[in-house]
């Protein structure tokens, strides 16, 4: 995730903390929707659409990354 987030969306790598949000990293919905099919197209992980929103925190964000990884296997 931290590596999509700097590499893919320029967010700064020092900012990148567990409890950061994502609105607290101004990653806004637009964003969110790319890191999304950047999840789906390069990890092959399926997640709906909105389903990670600007209030989620990196830990939250990871979690549900996790849960769908779990079940895409």
């Amino acid at each position: 995730m931290a590596e999509l987030l700097t590499n893919k969306l320029g967010v700064d790598a020092a900012e990148l903390h567990p409890a950061a949000t994502f609105e607290e990293l101004d990653v806004d919905s637009l964003a969110l929707v790319e890191l999304t099919d950047i999840i789906e197209g390069q990890l092959g992980i399926s997640m709906a659409e909105g389903e990670i929103r600007k209030g989620a925190t990196l830990a939250e964000a990871a979690q549900a990354l996790d849960i769908h990884a779990a079940a895409d296997r």
